[in-house]
């Protein structure tokens, strides 16, 4: 394509469609997450190409427009993109546009959509961790009148508790954009979404004591219903200090 005719998604689709070489066109980002696209909404595709196989289709690896990103990806480099990493969430919401494996592409996403249980709780542990240590470093700063670092640590505590949350679910945590969007449709259980969210907002925007440990009152409840009594014990009677008074 010319400068005056850039590749548009529509083409490259049809181009990739007609090469055996492809085995899987995936499609994430807005476009993949129905009502969050806009106007300065590009295609976000990923090319997966059957392993060893030699294809002209190379030369658009890196492609970037505002119109169309394209990845080219081995089979093998796809099966493995996200697990872990930042993909995974992007991944596991994408769009599979073409699968040339009779499903295989889609169990690949599926796969990606849903962290094994062991990942799940060793994940869970250790964001109940962090979630606690920025939850109390919050508390001890607005006690010692640090206001700005009591709200930072209290946006990090917010942070870190969607992401105990999601893999409590068993789930990777969804960007901050398609938070939202995500538990509009795939709630949390035991979870209300409209709490949950003023709660992290007002958390985040406030760092308000009262709030946080009215917050980690419920995460205490879940959390050792979930199983990780022995991280939340470990903070020994500094739990008093987080704990609703």
């Amino acid at each position: 394509m010319t400068a005056q005719q850039p590749l548009t998604y529509d083409a490259f689709a049809e181009l990739a469609a007609s090469d055996p070489a492809v085995v899987g066109l995936v499609l994430k980002g807005s476009r993949a997450h129905d009502g969050m696209t806009t106007r300065h909404s590009d295609h976000d595709v990923y090319v997966v190409l059957a392993d060893d196989a030699t294809t002209d289709l190379t030369r658009f690896a890196g492609h970037r427009t505002a119109q169309l990103d394209l990845v080219v990806i081995s089979l093998s480099d796809f099966r493995a993109a996200g697990m872990p990493g930042f993909e995974r969430y992007a991944l596991a919401r994408a769009h599979v546009v073409l699968d040339r494996l009779d499903g295989g592409i889609a169990r690949m996403i599926a796969d990606k959509a849903s962290l094994e249980t062991e990942e799940a709780f060793r994940n869970a542990s250790d964001w109940l961790d962090a979630y606690a240590n920025s939850l109390y470093r919050s508390l001890k700063n607005h006690r010692d009148g640090q206001t700005l670092a009591a709200r930072l640590d209290a946006a990090d505590s917010a942070r870190f508790l969607l992401e105990l949350l999601f893999a409590t679910d068993r789930r990777p945590r969804p960007y901050n954009k398609y938070l939202e969007w995500e538990l509009s449709r795939h709630p949390l259980p035991g979870w209300d979404t409209g709490v949950l969210l003023r709660a992290v907002d007002d958390i985040s925007a406030t760092g308000d004591p009262a709030l946080q440990r009215n917050m980690f009152t419920l995460v205490e409840a879940a959390a050792r219903e979930a199983g990780h009594g022995d991280v939340l014990d470990a903070w020994g009677e500094d739990l008093y200090f987080m704990r609703t008074r």
